[in-house]
């Protein structure tokens, strides 16, 4: 007995095969490309996704000679925000704009002030964000109206894939609470949203819970995949609350550190919760319940801008974390803001721009390096303190994503939360947690929270460094002044032509 997932990243999709234990027997990975066809622009070519899903199902199978009939179910998880838009004959119509994708401030801003900030806020528990699906939807009716009016479907990046799969076109709650459309608190479409905007709700895809089955593998793709006719599919979730089921972050209080391309800072809730100010997510959980969290655009994106863009012809990866844990704390006085693509929270701009701030002649790459992975654990906590000032009290957190695998990293988080920092037994993060809901849709398991009693362990906890947290509470202190005081040096340099 197998159960898979499935996680549609930004680069890559991974496909792994968890046995009824919970162990993970086989994964695969297959990559594709993202496309920036203008500044601020990101798309992807949905069908490149199928064709890696495709294959990597595939090679799972011939690799390990496992049967398609001994798969009992598959769950889904995806890159969130992404816009697909599928005609009546079920054609792609246009790219798919990804999460990243910063071409709709313009309709964020009519949103946020024509339609009212809190107005949305009561109405899907968050404002507009130049990532969330609905300001894409609006672009693309604005400025690509013979698109817009062929929409027959609009889809999330991982409910494409279930479309290929299955035929159905669905969604689970907490990847819909990222569109923008759906009213959190009360798990339906924000039904006064789209009657204001004239927007269709038949052409949105019916809701589920993360672990509801939403429907069976068709013909046509088990002769694509080796996967058997009839085989169930979950809805799955967005990436982030996947990973959170997979680091076993599901009861009220309990926290992970995302340190993947972006960076996220998840705090699972037992009953809905707003920021006042929506500089928080407020979205469902895969769990049945809730969840808030803040995202930073550049998180692991900074350091591998930095390793393999700035220094790919010179130093390796491994010598420049050798230097930079040579390094002091605080990288002799050397900030670095960490808004490669823009950001999201807590400042929500999409013109806001990395910087190193006080640079010397006496700085070396090791001072550089560290500089990065310090000011990416900065803008985590920024979303830390949102979290401390809802009343949720954060003991320690569970960190995952392919930063986590640097110690150095790890040690840096520790000491700038001042938290505990748990490593669980498994990397896999939004993989596991599509396969934990798979075996929980199929009745493997009785709920969520037991599957992850089960499976997921602590196998490391890293714990701060009282004199290292001292010094990192002063370098705090600057960093969160240094946005304020630039943001018009880069307001000014987003109006150069």
């Amino acid at each position: 007995m197998y159960f898979m997932g499935i996680d549609l990243g930004t680069s890559s999709v991974k496909i792994i095969l968890m046995d009824g234990e919970g162990k993970i027997v086989a994964s695969s990975t297959k990559e594709f490309p993202i496309y920036y066809p203008y500044p601020n622009w990101a798309e992807q070519n949905p069908e490149e996704w199928w064709i890696s899903t495709k294959e990597g199902i595939r090679e799972i199978l011939d690799n390990t000679g496992i049967k398609g009939e001994d798969v009992k179910s598959i769950g889904l998880s995806g890159q969130m925000h992404g816009l697909v838009m599928l005609d009546k004959n079920n054609n792609v119509l246009d790219p798919a704009i990804l999460w990243c994708d910063q071409r709709t401030q313009r309709e964020c801003d009519y949103l946020n002030i024509e339609y009212g900030r809190d107005k949305l806020s009561d109405y899907t528990g968050n404002i507009a964000l130049t990532g969330f699906t609905l300001p894409k939807i609006l672009w693309i009716r604005n400025n690509k109206r013979q698109i817009y009016d062929q929409i027959a479907h609009i889809l999330l990046p991982k409910d494409y894939i279930r479309f290929k799969l299955t035929g159905e076109y669905a969604t689970d709650f907490s990847d819909a609470s990222g569109m923008l459309l759906l009213d959190v608190k009360n798990k339906r479409w924000s039904y006064e949203l789209l009657k204001y905007l004239n927007i269709d709700e038949k052409i949105l895809p019916k809701l589920y819970e993360s672990f509801e089955c939403t429907g069976y593998v068709t013909k046509e793709a088990a002769g694509d995949t080796g996967l058997l006719k009839g085989t169930m599919v979950v809805a799955g979730a967005g990436d982030q609350a996947a990973a959170a089921i997979g680091t076993g972050v599901v009861s009220g209080g309990n926290a992970s550190v995302s340190l993947g391309t972006s960076g996220v800072v998840f705090a699972a809730l037992d009953d809905f919760a707003v920021d006042a100010e929506n500089r928080l997510h407020s979205f469902c959980h895969a769990n049945g319940k809730w969840h808030v969290m803040g995202v930073m655009l550049s998180a692991a994106a900074s350091l591998k801008w930095w390793v393999e863009g700035i220094n790919s012809k010179e130093e390796s990866y491994d010598y420049l974390m050798e230097e930079a844990e040579k390094a002091a704390i605080g990288s002799q006085k050397l900030i670095f803001l960490p808004y490669l693509m823009g950001e999201r929270t807590p400042y929500s701009d999409p013109d806001v721009r990395g910087s190193f701030i006080g640079l010397s002649m006496t700085h070396e790459k090791g001072h550089m390096t560290r500089a990065i992975l310090e000011g990416v654990a900065y803008g985590l906590k920024d979303s830390l303190r949102l979290i401390d000032e809802l009343g949720i009290n954060i003991d320690c957190v569970r960190l995952n994503g392919g930063g986590a695998k640097s110690r150095l990293w790890r040690q840096i988080i520790a000491d700038v939360f001042n938290k505990k920092v748990e490593i669980i037994n498994s990397t896999e993060g939004p993989a596991l947690g599509a396969a934990i809901l798979a075996s929980v849709g199929y009745g493997h398991y009785t709920s969520v929270e037991s599957a992850c009693e089960q499976i997921i362990g602590v196998t490391d906890v890293i714990y701060p460094i009282e004199d290292n947290v001292k010094e990192y509470e002063k370098y705090y202190e600057v960093y969160k002044k240094l946005y304020q005081r630039l943001k018009p040096t880069f307001d000014e340099l987003s109006l150069i032509k």
